[in-house]
């Protein structure tokens, strides 16, 4: 795995071959919260009958925290989201089925549940996650995400072949980058969009950290291949 400072330099290098408008974030997986790194602390809400609360609306909410700054953050953090507290590996399908966000889920269609189990987990229950902007994290991350728009996905696609493309629940590509050893992006869900306020332009991708060193190389090539061709469409546009 690179280093510390390796990590900065691929950061870097993915912000400038896409021209990222949010930094790239690493995730990162642990038994315990790390070391040096501060806890997330924003206060917790009054519970829902059903005992939901958390730091944030949703785990997918940290995603735009640690573009500014690196925490740690542990299941209870999470709680309010039923299904990113799944997706992430801190409760089992079991735990959240009964839980009143999961019923508003199913009572409105978006979601039915012989599709559930389905869904991308983390195998093991994590004791930390880790969020930050990947320049500045402090150890190896598990996952690097980012926020990109149709332009930057479309260097992506060119990039990456066989790039998944996924949809809802927006946080399950996290887990696919993780367990699966995939890279793969995300239209974003309704759910996810609402709470972390996304703009509706952006999308995202999340890459498997040992592969980003692997990768970088060719999403700037293909960017250098765009950019080249976008000036020549530019110029032959002038005829007309």
């Amino acid at each position: 795995m690179p280093t510390t400072q390796e990590w900065s330099t691929l950061a870097t290098g993915l912000t400038d071959a896409l021209a990222l408008n949010a930094p790239p974030i690493g995730i990162t997986f642990s038994d315990a919260r790390p070391d040096g790194v501060a806890s997330f602390d924003a206060p917790m809400p009054e519970p829902m009958p059903d005992g939901r609360t958390g730091r944030v609306p949703a785990g997918c909410v940290f995603w735009m925290k640690a573009a500014d700054s690196t925490f740690s953050t542990v299941a209870e953090d999470h709680g309010n989201c039923s299904v990113g507290s799944m997706t992430h590996g801190f409760k089992t399908l079991d735990e959240v089925a009964g839980n009143s966000d999961v019923a508003a889920l199913l009572e409105t269609g978006w979601v039915t549940m012989d599709v559930v189990p389905q869904i991308p987990v983390v195998s093991e229950k994590p004791g930390a996650v880790t969020y930050g902007p990947l320049a500045d994290t402090p150890s190896d991350p598990d996952v690097v995400l980012l926020r990109v728009n149709g332009k930057q996905l479309m260097v992506l696609s060119d990039a990456i072949p066989g790039l998944r493309i996924e949809g809802k629940p927006q946080c399950h590509i996290v887990a696919i980058a993780k367990e699966q050893g995939e890279i793969a992006a995300s239209v974003g869900c309704a759910l996810s969009r609402v709470r972390t306020g996304m703009s509706v332009n952006e999308m995202t991708c999340a890459i498997p950290a040992s592969k980003l060193a692997e990768v970088l190389g060719s999403i700037q090539q293909n960017a250098g291949a765009d950019t080249a061709v976008a000036r020549y469409a530019a110029d032959d546009a002038k005829r007309f």
